[in-house]
């Protein structure tokens, strides 16, 4: 129930943060900028099978593979090398986790998720697993089939309720992958406007997982107290 009541809160504030971000631009940079939308409907035509499948293998499949090769294929190759190359008997993966610890306490998380963020840029369904990977100390993206020994793992590395509130907070918050950027540059031809797309929302997400760190804190505070 409360794990619901969390998610269900967590949506409807990336709703209002949107609405919110929206307006915002409209009255800065956006300002004066026409913002209606013409959708032009074409001539209507018969379906012709061939060229609806044909199409949806060059637009589509295609299109996303190739993306794929270009952009998460890389981002593989790199997350491998830092897991297998060792230092010391310990992974670069490792020390740039614990580079990123600092700071990332300061927002709720730890230095294995903020760098699993940050090498999941290509690719965000591949953040859990190189979380995942990063606390099993293995060379290999990995999943779990099981949600039981998920939680067993996250817990014995320290997660609590505040962790699992701000990688929400975050997930949701956060810069868009880079197959989005990709696009919203093709779409725009703006450099300026994919940055600005790339910075806003990750601004908006630390902000958000540092407000929810401290109020959670002080929530564990006044229990504390309340029970002494």
């Amino acid at each position: 129930m409360f794990s619901s009541i969390i998610l269900t809160c967590t949506i409807i504030l990336g709703l209002l943060t949107t609405f919110f971000v929206s307006k915002l631009l409209s009255f800065t940079l956006l300002k004066g900028l026409p913002s209606s939308f013409i959708l032009e409907l074409p001539p209507y035509r018969k379906p012709q099978l061939g060229k609806i499948l044909i199409r949806s293998v060059m637009d589509r499949t295609i299109f996303v593979l190739g993306r794929a090769i270009s952009v998460a294929a890389p981002a593989g190759l790199l997350i491998w090398f830092m897991a297998n190359i060792k230092i010391n008997n310990t992974s670069i993966l490792f020390y740039f986790s614990n580079f990123l610890d600092p700071f990332a306490k300061i927002i709720g998380l730890d230095g294995v998720i903020l760098m699993a963020f940050l090498l999941g840029f290509p690719a965000n369904e591949i953040v859990l697993p190189i979380i995942i990977m990063s606390y099993m100390c293995k060379g290999t993206i990995l999943d779990f089939e099981s949600f039981w020994t998920l939680k067993a793992l996250l817990i014995s590395n320290g997660w609590t309720y505040k962790t699992a509130i701000c990688v929400i907070l975050f997930s949701v918050m956060h810069f868009p992958c880079g197959t989005t950027c990709l696009t919203i540059k093709k779409e725009t031809g703006s450099i300026k406007w994919t940055a600005l797309s790339f910075i806003v929302p990750t601004i908006i997400g630390l902000i958000a997982c540092f407000v929810a760190s401290k109020t959670t804190d002080f929530i564990s505070y006044l229990q504390s107290v309340i029970n002494f």
